[in-house]
């Protein structure tokens, strides 16, 4: 038994040739002597280089490690390539206060993406609320303080300025917007998760269409789901598909512990290219409605339960807006106390309750649309064609 394990060892050591003993050597050179046709075998040993042929070498073994790699496989590292550059480190701080001072402390991390090479980021409105300062790292480890330009809470969507050169900003591409998003198709994520910076995760679409609420407290429409891993840091990053051009960004997961769990959702490029403009305009979204103002949610279900109303109250119709030239009433003060106006029941004819269903209902249109009001006034129910307008600062 000891011979044979003698053996295998001798065997293993004359695959390389300095490390034969005379023994070995000379049944090595008694094999060359017979005619016996050799096995040609590919041989990967560099030969030695010149400081020019370096950069040709080099593309010659890249082109010959692609030619060794399944497509699928490739994809994913051209996108990550290209992409990274495209992606930042969002970190904040806040201002911690004692008795004795006040103190600005590490509050987070998160991830965002480069607009344009004029310097804008893009990430989630909840990575940077209640920053008193913000740093974002690129992809080449430099850090510039950030300035806010402006947010859109409903949207989670906030819009982040650093001054660096236009050579080291790398902006990610956005598809045109006839493109469609099939479930199925592939995603990848790049992202910050707990610090580990340009991660890439990757999956496919589960589903499309997806409502859920987020940071700002109202309904995010059509939502994309996926299983690519989103964990906490990844929040403000691309999500990217198979050409490498953003059609979401990742936002919140679903789970009951923290961890990933399979379900991850991302705010719609459709989205993120109508919001992101007008917030580097105006510093801020552009928000349409009626000219109507609500009661607080507390007084509302307070008196929807007194009156056993499903509905929205009008608290007050502002001058000269659509509202108020379609004839909507707001509550109204007397002596003998505080009357109800006009309650809204629909929007084109899908219910609303509150100010989500309102928003929500809303959110899909453009300035100069005209939508379908149905209101209670007096016991009596009525629809009233209201003209959407942009609302005023």
């Amino acid at each position: 038994m000891k011979s044979v394990h003698h053996l295998m060892l001798s065997a293993l050591a004359c695959l390389s040739l300095s490390a034969c003993t005379p023994m070995q050597q000379a049944h090595s050179d008694h094999s060359a002597e017979i005619d016996t046709p050799q096995p040609q075998v590919e041989r990967f040993a560099l030969p030695a280089l010149s400081p020019s042929d370096t950069g040709s070498t080099q593309n010659a073994l890249k082109a010959k490690e692609r030619r060794f790699r399944l497509e699928d496989e490739q994809n994913t590292i051209d996108i990550f390539d290209a992409a990274a550059p495209g992606t930042v480190h969002v970190t904040q701080k806040q201002i911690q206060r004692s008795f004795w001072q006040a103190v600005e402390v590490p509050a987070g991390t998160g991830t965002g993406f480069i607009w344009d090479k004029s310097g804008y980021i893009v990430t989630n409105y909840h990575v940077i609320a209640n920053a008193s300062s913000l740093t974002v790292t690129l992809y080449n480890h430099k850090s510039y303080p950030a300035r806010i330009i402006g947010a859109e809470p409903k949207k989670d969507i906030a819009v982040l300025k650093i001054d660096a050169p236009a050579k080291e900003l790398t902006p990610i591409p956005l598809p045109e917007d006839s493109y469609e998003i099939a479930v199925g198709q592939k995603a990848l994520v790049i992202g910050n998760p707990y610090g580990f910076d340009h991660t890439l995760t990757t999956g496919i679409i589960s589903a499309i269409g997806r409502d859920q609420i987020g940071a700002g407290g109202v309904t995010i429409k059509d939502m994309i789901q996926t299983d690519a891993s989103i964990n906490p840091g990844n929040s403000g990053g691309p999500l990217l598909d198979s050409n490498g051009k953003l059609i979401g960004m990742n936002t919140m997961i679903y789970s009951t512990s923290g961890a990933n769990a399979g379900i991850g959702f991302a705010v719609p490029f459709m989205t993120i290219k109508r919001i992101v403009p007008q917030i580097i305009k105006t510093g801020r979204a552009q928000q349409i409605g009626l000219g109507i103002s609500l009661l607080q949610p507390r007084d509302a279900a307070y008196i929807a339960s007194m009156y056993g109303i499903n509905g929205i109250v009008i608290q007050a119709v502002a001058e000269n807006s659509p509202a108020a030239k379609a004839g909507l009433k707001g509550l109204s003060q007397t002596a003998n106390g505080v009357y109800l106006g006009d309650i809204i029941l629909s929007i084109d004819d899908k219910p609303v309750s509150n100010y989500n269903d309102l928003y929500t209902e809303l959110d899909s249109h453009k300035p100069g649309d005209k939508v379908n009001v149905k209101i209670r006034r007096d016991q009596k129910e009525l629809t009233v064609p209201v003209e959407l307008f942009v609302l005023p600062e």
